[in-house]
Parts: C-alpha cells; structure tokens; sequence
C-alpha cells in the first residue's frame, strides 16, 4: 500500500499510509476505535476505494490501472477476479441464512466457477473438519453459535484457496465465552504459508501469533514492527497511551 488516501464526507479517514506486507507473514493492526483499521482493510481488496495511492499485490495493482499519469477504476469483472485472491472474514459472519453450512462454504468457488459442484462439496468437507464444524455440515446458521458461524465464515474465506485471508475484528461480535474458539481457528491458519491481515483488540493474541505489528491513530500509520518492539517497547507516545488503556 503506497500514499493511501481515504475521506468519508470530508472526514480523513487515512493520511497517506504506506505499508508493505511479507508473504506468507501474519500482521495484525491495532489501533483505537475510528482510527481507520477497518478502512484500510477494506482497501486492500478494493471494496473501499482510495481517493489518492494504490494497492499492490505481487506486482498487480488492485482495482485500478494505469492510464498515462493516472489511475483508473477497473471494470467490476475484473476487480471480482481479482477478489478470487483474497479471502476476506467480516465481524458479522454475513453467511447465507437460507443456505446450510456446506452451502455457504460451497457456494463462492462454484459461482466463480473455480470448482465444480463434487469438488467444491469435497473442498467444503475438508475445511469444514479443519474449523471442527464437521458435524455441523447440513445445519442452518440460526442453528449456530456465533463463534461456530463465525467459523464457518472462516471456511467460507478459505474456499476459493486465497493468498491472502483478511479478518475485520473477527472476534468483536462474539460473547466473551465464544472468542476462543475461533481465535484458536486463526491460530491453525498462523504459519501456513498464507499471508494473514487481522484487524483486533485482542492484545495477547496478536502477541502471540503476529510477526508484524501495525498501530493506527487517527488514520495515521504511527509505528509498525515485530511484536516485541510495538508492544513491549513502543516507541511513540500515542501508542504507549493506546497499550496502557487496553492492557
């Protein structure tokens, strides 16, 4: 991500962040509510789009290309293939509630027509063991807790086999009791090979899991590193305030 730029009704939302991401690497960003984490998020993949800056993945701009000196919006078709690439987790699940769990895992990589039907059922099964949801398969979410649907969203992310999977606060809908669970599911996704994105307040699990640490501030990028260093050793005072409020 270079120069991004993003206001909502003259509010600047993000001040010019740069931010470049390793493959395969875990980042988590921190940062107090409306400070821009879930906008940024959100950039990546093109479902807000940048008033000024750009989105790179592997050398591909993400939504835009260049024409002349300028950038210009692709078309929509374009953009969903792009999309393909990238799982995206929201804090409210948004699975499907007239479809079972198997079908909403289904239901992307069949409609992208990435899979067909047997193969995409088989792929569902799989994740679906892979989250513990196994023997939730033909259930409907109404049915579910929503630590499971959130799990299940999980899956549904992993479907169309991303490069990269981003998570927007995946635990903040969730009862106290139900966290766990599926930060215990992005935990088995830590380290294997695929580049994870989490926006959360959850400071032990970012401790944990994360290689990289970004803070935000009022839409500014104040300091980024591994986790020893931006949690333990903060270097700037905003986010020295930010740790001792939440910890």
């Amino acid at each position: 991500m270079r120069n991004a730029h993003k206001s909502f009704g003259g509010k600047t939302v993000l001040h010019g962040i740069d931010l470049t991401i390793p493959r395969g690497s875990v980042t988590v960003i921190l940062g107090p509510s409306g400070s821009g984490k879930s906008t940024l998020l959100r950039a990546i993949n093109h479902l807000e789009k940048l008033d000024e800056g750009y989105v790179r993945i592997d050398g591909e701009l993400i939504g835009v290309r260049v024409d002349g000196d300028r950038l210009r919006e692709l078309p929509e078709k374009q953009i969903l293939r792009q999309r393909l690439r990238i799982g995206f987790v929201f804090q409210n699940f948004n699975l499907f509630p007239h479809l079972t769990v198997t079908e909403n895992v289904v239901e992307a990589p069949v409609s992208a027509g990435v899979l067909g039907k047997a193969d995409a059922r088989q792929r569902a099964a799989d994740l679906l063991a892979k989250v513990g949801l196994a023997d939730k398969a033909d259930a409907y979410p109404r049915q579910l807790s929503g630590g499971q649907q959130q799990r299940v969203a999980i899956a549904r992310a992993l479907a169309l086999d991303p490069d990269i999977v981003l998570f927007d606060e995946p635990t903040s809908a969730l009862d106290p009791e139900l966290v766990g669970e599926v930060l215990n599911t992005i935990r088995t996704l830590a380290g294997g090979g695929r580049t994870l994105i989490v926006v959360t307040h959850e400071i032990a699990f970012a401790r944990e899991i994360a290689d990289h640490v970004v803070f935000l501030s009022d839409g500014v990028l104040v300091e980024q590193g591994p986790p020893s260093r931006v949690l333990d050793d903060p270097q700037h005072q905003r986010t020295r305030d930010f740790l001792s409020r939440v910890l």
